[in-house]
């Protein structure tokens, strides 16, 4: 999943938890083997490999990740769409190469997640036209820190927090007090622009300065919109707090995408669901649930 994976849990028995915790680890490799696209014999590599050709039949777990995504990506009203990948690819943030306008155009007419043909009876999906391809980045490690956070209940865990990268699963709370969970200020390293108490809920944040480079005063960062192909511009950063990681880190990028205004709204209109949101121009915005529960905002700014 190309980032760095932590388990914290409290547990009397020492044998017992380092066994949950090499459970853990060993759910994270199975994820990162089935989902990563980087690797050619991924499953994911596979559907991306063969799927405008013929339906491939796919995992169950597999399948349902899909199948979640066009969820996300009809209430989002295409701001989430893991067939972004047929643009997002030409873009390598190391190197700092992006796609020509003409490339970038011509790869955005495979994009669109009606392009994904899902057969629940055959367990199949199809692509429906040539250059179609799927990322499941903007989902792999919410639903990595559920299968966690699943893992550890199994084995008697109560108290634990999961964290891969951005995205953090919160089991009960820290023996008696909440996890604080800081966000991180976008534009000052070290900094936070908000610590969040939380307890029994997942996190997410996706943000510009994660993976980037700038050129010409723009900067073109790993959240890509769908839509365009390009960069939104309008947001810095976008956390969500949710019941389930899967759905936390889908909204942080649908939020992202959608901007401001119609990404609260969509926030707003789920019931326990939260929001923390920086713009361009650093300010910071919060949901209404966050303006009611008394969070730490306002750190670093």
């Amino acid at each position: 999943m190309g980032t760095a994976i932590r388990v914290e849990l409290w547990c009397e028995d020492g044998e017992r938890a380092q066994r949950a915790i090499d459970a853990v680890m060993r759910e994270m490799e199975h994820v990162d083997e089935a989902m990563s696209p980087y690797k050619e014999h991924s499953e994911l590599s596979l559907v991306n490999r063969e799927a405008a050709r013929r339906a491939v039949r796919v995992s169950a777990e597999f399948f349902d990740l899909l199948d979640r995504s066009l969820d996300f990506s009809r209430e989002s009203g295409g701001a989430f769409d893991i067939t972004y990948a047929a643009v997002g690819h030409l873009y390598d943030y190391r190197r700092r190469v992006r796609p020509s306008d003409d490339e970038r155009k011509s790869a955005c007419a495979a994009v669109g997640y009606r392009n994904l043909q899902l057969d629940p009876a055959q367990r199949t999906v199809r692509f429906a036209r040539p250059g179609v391809r799927i990322d499941l980045g903007g989902f792999a490690k919410g639903y990595a820190v559920d299968r966690g956070a699943q893992i550890l209940r199994e084995h008697g865990i109560a108290n634990a927090i999961v964290t891969a990268g951005g995205d953090s699963r919160v089991l009960g709370d820290r023996h008696g007090r909440p996890w604080m969970v800081g966000i991180a200020d976008p534009r000052q390293r070290g900094k936070m622009v908000a610590v969040l108490p939380l307890a029994d809920v997942a996190i997410s944040t996706s943000g510009d300065y994660e993976r980037y480079f700038e050129e010409g005063g723009e900067r073109y960062h790993h959240v890509i919109d769908p839509r365009t192909g390009e960069s939104p511009a309008a947001l810095q950063s976008v956390t969500i707090v949710a019941p389930d990681g899967l759905t936390a880190e889908g909204l942080s990028k649908s939020v992202f995408v959608l901007g401001l205004a119609p990404g609260m709204s969509l926030v707003e209109a789920r019931p326990g669901v939260d929001a923390v949101v920086v713009d361009a121009a650093g300010v910071l915005h919060y949901s209404s649930g966050l303006r009611r529960g008394g969070a730490d905002m306002g750190a670093g700014r």
